[in-house]
């Protein structure tokens, strides 16, 4: 026979734990996102966006959604689908190229329902392009997860623009060209 305070202590032991790993491959995402990639030793965005996807389940959901990104992102459906997303985003470079580019993520939320859960922030963005131009961009997310073979995994990335904003040019003066923080 079990005793029932284990049992407890157990299955709130298993909702922490989810928590903890889908906090974890969340940051792991908008960091991977990050630009300069803080991941060292990531010197293409081809191998970025494999790390990214291997956040992902095989059939997971990228989306923008709302007046301002359904046109922007619109909606990619499966990993093809979210690699050639990301491809258009990182692949095919523009002028002026993109600098730096960081994320923050504030007011989370998670909800854990056995081997599925949702989380929502709230993720701020400033942008610094090659010609000076800045923009502060904020938009809300609401993500699923799925536990798959043990491991939590991203099921949907839905995002929502909150607003964007001009920053001064050149807002920012000193800046990496490429990180090192991980170097050993």
């Amino acid at each position: 026979m079990t005793d029932p305070t284990i049992a407890q202590l157990s299955a709130r032991l298993e909702v922490l734990e989810s928590e903890a790993d889908i906090r974890r491959i969340q940051a792991r995402y908008m960091f991977l996102c990050d630009t300069p990639c803080p991941e060292f030793g990531v010197d293409d965005d081809a191998r970025r966006i494999e790390l990214v996807l291997d956040l992902y389940t095989e059939d997971a959901v990228w989306e923008g959604v709302g007046e301002y990104y359904d046109g922007q992102f619109g909606r990619a459906e499966g990993k093809d689908a979210i690699r050639a997303h990301f491809n258009r985003f990182w692949g095919e470079k523009t002028d002026p190229a993109l600098l730096l580019n960081a994320h923050y993520l504030t007011s989370e939320q998670i909800h854990v329902d056995g081997d599925t859960a949702d989380g929502q922030w709230i993720h701020m963005q400033p942008w610094l392009f090659a010609d000076g131009k800045s923009l502060l961009r904020s938009s809300r997310l609401n993500n699923a997860f799925r536990k798959v073979d043990g491991r939590w995994l991203i099921s949907r990335t839905r995002t929502e623009n909150v607003f964007v904003a001009p920053l001064p040019n050149n807002f920012a003066d000193a800046y990496p060209r490429e990180s090192v923080l991980l170097r050993s």
